[in-house]
């Protein structure tokens, strides 16, 4: 397995928090498996991956609500490092925004906000002024008497996260925030997080399986699998640099070719050379990672290979169109704009940029 990080932004931000060698078993479940990861003060950070990959685990750990088996997480409090592990989640300067919101009905709005600097004794003319700056600011100014009942998803999700933000913490946890929104309004909420993001200058980590979501929102994405980091990277890198099967097969489409490394390329099981850059030296058994987009057609006599079409498919602004080639049991898939002129059956060479070839170690 093979984990990678960008340099590209590394000096942008100082760390926040730092997690280093987190580990956490449920009876026989490894939930997580040696986790480490800096997340950088003010910054949107996503911790995506499939179901039961350890990414709720993990935030949990950072909340406090779960107690790691080993490893450690510290937060930068502005006098240095300071261990989290050792403190009750009230005594964090974390906030946890669950998925469910949980919401008081009975309360009215400004109330539901107001409730966790009424726990912590904030002065009355302290809360009413940050409650009703943080509801002009999710623009709730004027449901401040409602009750959860009377408000859309949407607007129960800005009361959850004013709730979240009005403590002021250096970082705040969100798990799943969208997942109960239709898609319409989910569009709308992932534009306000972000905006909110910056106005407030608070660090947010973000729990998901959904990628579009996750490439959206962040500054930088972890992507895990079975209670492991596989990358951390930026959205735009994740993508045209994965570091190894999992992670290109997980973010976006891709056709994965397999076959033997070799120093310029792979070569296919029926000898067939597909020119590659190996900047890594890799060697051996592997893959050939190619984006649809990255696919050209070409005539058939000059191809890096040929192919036969078996289907072709107009999405308004673009196509998407299925090759089978000799020596691949899967498909290739190339993308265009406008509408494909392809027919099923028809045969095609297909070639692309080595640069956009991208060479992953097999699993």
């Amino acid at each position: 397995m093979s984990t990678h990080t960008s340099a590209s932004t590394a000096a942008d931000y100082a760390t926040l928090l730092r997690v280093s060698g987190v580990s956490k078993r449920f009876g026989s479940v490894v939930a997580l498996d040696d986790v480490s990861v800096d997340i950088r003060a003010n910054e949107f950070f996503a911790l995506l991956g499939p179901s039961g990959c350890g990414k709720t685990t993990l935030l949990r750990a950072i909340a406090g609500f779960t107690a790691p088996d080993s490893g450690s997480i510290d937060i930068d409090d502005g006098q240095g490092m300071r261990d989290l592990v050792a403190l009750p989640p009230n005594k964090r300067p974390v906030n946890l925004m669950f998925q469910s919101y949980a919401l008081f009905p009975h309360m009215s709005v400004e109330r539901n906000v107001a409730y966790g600097l009424e726990q912590e004794k904030v002065g009355k003319d302290e809360i009413r002024a940050r409650v009703a700056e943080v509801l002009a600011t999710v623009g709730l100014t004027d449901k401040a008497s409602a009750r959860p009942a009377q408000l859309s998803g949407g607007q129960r999700q800005r009361v959850a996260l004013a709730r979240a933000i009005v403590k002021r913490p250096r970082l705040l946890l969100l798990d799943e925030p969208l997942s109960a929104l239709d898609r319409k309004v989910r569009a709308e909420m992932q534009l306000e997080l972000k905006r909110l993001q910056h106005e407030f200058g608070i660090t947010f980590v973000v729990v998901t399986h959904d990628q579009e979501e996750a490439m959206s929102m962040a500054d930088r994405i972890a992507v895990m699998h079975d209670g492991r980091v596989q990358q951390v990277d930026t959205p735009i890198d994740l993508y045209a640099r994965p570091a190894n099967a999992f992670v290109a097969g997980f973010i976006g489409t891709s056709t994965m070719l397999p076959g033997t490394i070799t120093a310029d390329g792979l070569t296919l099981a029926d000898g067939t050379r597909l020119p590659a850059l190996n900047p890594a030296g890799l060697s051996g058994r592997g893959l050939l990672m190619l984006r649809p987009e990255d696919i050209r057609p070409v005539p058939a006599a000059d191809g890096i290979v040929r192919g036969i079409v078996i289907e072709a498919h107009f999405y308004g602004g673009s196509s998407l169109t299925s090759v089978r080639i000799p020596g691949f049991d899967g498909i290739v898939t190339i993308a265009q704009q406008g509408a494909s002129d392809f027919r099923v059956g028809q045969e095609t060479g297909l070639t692309w940029d080595p640069q956009r070839a991208v060479l992953l170690p097999a699993d």
